[in-house]
């Protein structure tokens, strides 16, 4: 009869409330890290500790760990020791499949072994199952390790990794199975462990499959922390225009870049998503992770004059408090920059309603008050190329303007939140005399100018229409008209 075992109750217990959340399960989801520590408890559950043999290490004559083996070697260096192992260890050496051929499982497998971001065992492994979970192949890697008995008794020899056969005290090699043919690489204990027993293995299968029915949509890229914790951090996109100067002062700690203070009135504070703390973990899709002190420099110096992807960790987290697995790192900057203070919000930002986030962008919440002022909210983007208008309630497209058909743009002398820019409203006809003026009612005198100042540098040198008059703004060229409205 089947010994009961907690871990297993335990892990049906966080499928089953997995299940109750309904809908694909995101990394959000209040249940999937516990869920991931009992998978991970299992995994590891009875997994036996590893001597190692270190080639090139030599000690003095001594008895060794197995009975009956004396190792006779000249005293230097200590040879004999344990490694940890983890149960990354057995699966990447999983089969890959028939005749080769690459599989859903043998390809997470290779992803995971190949992550630039994960430095451990522990991380790779961890990468490895929230691959397979959103995969679905996880029940099918423990049905391989089940048909594959010698990862759970794997009969290598010290002496594939010594280069000979072990001796033993009788002078006699008998290629590192000592004692009766004992493995010195069993990955699994049969009596405590849950994967090399059969009778637990069982109903573990039956819940992956389970497992394997749920969906999951989960953000591959947010791994840096891994090797550290289940506990993942908030992870947003921030995308800018070519400029000379972002204005982020950066600090490396172990290996991590960290975003110690924005500048005033730099391009960073203006588009108001990178804050003081943060952490910097990818320039267009290159990885920061162990990171040398100035490569993050290096890298904007070559992507100069190209836009720019950034992919970055936030300090806080979904609580509103320090991201737990910072909290080291955070101390060592703090040491290293006394003057250091975590930034809670931008600067630029006024008392109005907050900004949002899509896509990575910035849109404004803006009052549009069109050609008849029928006072629509509306959301308010300033891309590289041209300006989107969409409504605010359903973010439909209400109307799109590339930069060559804007004349103008201004701000109301009366009140100092309107603002508005001039279209043309021809402009196929040859002279494109006509145009529109849009209107639009923002939440601050400040806002209002900043989108001003973008728009502009976004006309820059670019077009030559009636009543605009140049002027030079920060060494950029931008059409500038004063609207009275």
């Amino acid at each position: 009869m089947a010994r009961k075992e907690p871990l297993l109750s335990a892990f049906k217990g966080g499928v089953l409330r997995l299940r109750e959340d309904g809908g694909p399960c995101t990394d959000t989801s209040p249940h999937l890290a516990s869920l991931c520590q009992l998978l991970e408890c299992i995994l590891r559950k009875g997994l036996r500790r590893e001597w190692s043999f270190m080639p090139g290490r030599r000690v003095a004559a001594s008895r060794c760990p197995w009975q009956g083996a004396l190792v006779s070697l000249f005293p230097t260096e200590p040879a004999w020791g344990f490694r940890r192992r983890d149960y990354w260890h057995w699966l990447e050496q999983l089969p890959t499949g028939d005749s080769g051929r690459p599989t859903p499982l043998s390809i997470s497998i290779q992803k995971a072994g190949s992550c630039e971001k994960a430095r451990t065992a522990q991380g790779r492994g961890r990468y490895f199952l929230r691959l397979a979970l959103q995969g679905k192949v996880l029940a099918a890697a423990m049905q391989q390790l089940a048909q594959t008995p010698r990862l759970l008794e794997v009969q290598h020899t010290v002496g594939e990794l010594w280069g000979e056969p072990l001796p033993t005290g009788d002078g006699q090699r008998n290629g590192g199975v000592i004692n009766g043919g004992v493995s010195l690489f069993q990955f699994y204990d049969p009596v405590s462990s849950i994967l090399g027993n059969e009778d637990l293995l069982e109903p573990f299968l039956s819940l992956l499959l389970v497992v394997t029915e749920m969906d999951f949509s989960l953000d591959l890229q947010n791994c840096s922390f891994l090797d550290e914790s289940w506990l993942l951090p908030v992870c947003i996109t921030y995308e800018t225009v070519p400029c000379r100067v972002l204005g982020m002062v950066l600090r490396y700690v172990d290996g991590r870049v960290f975003v110690t203070e924005v500048l005033p009135e730099s391009q960073v504070e203006v588009d108001e998503v990178v804050l003081a703390g943060d952490v910097l973990d990818e320039i267009n899709g290159c990885s920061l992770r162990n990171a040398y002190s100035g490569q993050a420099g290096a890298m904007l110096q070559k992507l100069k004059g190209q836009p720019l992807s950034f992919r970055l960790l936030r300090w806080q987290w979904h609580d509103g408090g320090v991201y737990e697995p910072l909290l080291p790192y955070l101390k060592v900057l703090k040491e290293k920059e006394p003057r250091f203070q975590l930034q809670r919000s931008p600067r630029c930002r006024g008392e109005g309603e907050s900004q949002r986030l899509q896509g990575g962008r910035l849109l404004y919440n803006l009052r549009y008050l069109g050609r008849t002022g029928t006072g629509e909210e509306v959301l308010f983007d300033v891309k590289e190329a041209e300006v989107l208008v969409q409504e605010k309630t359903s973010s439909k497209l209400l109307c799109r303007y590339p930069y060559p058909t804007i004349s103008c743009v201004g701000r109301c002398m009366d009140s100092s939140n309107l603002f508005a820019f001039c279209v043309a409203a021809s402009p196929e006809s040859p002279d494109g005399s006509t145009f529109d003026c849009l209107v639009f009612a923002s939440s601050s005198e400040q806002e209002c100018e900043e989108i001003i100042r973008r728009i502009g540098k976004g006309t820059v040198c670019v077009f030559r229409y009636h009543h605009s008059e140049i002027v030079e703004y920060q060494e950029l060229l931008f059409w500038s008209t004063t609207c009275k409205i």
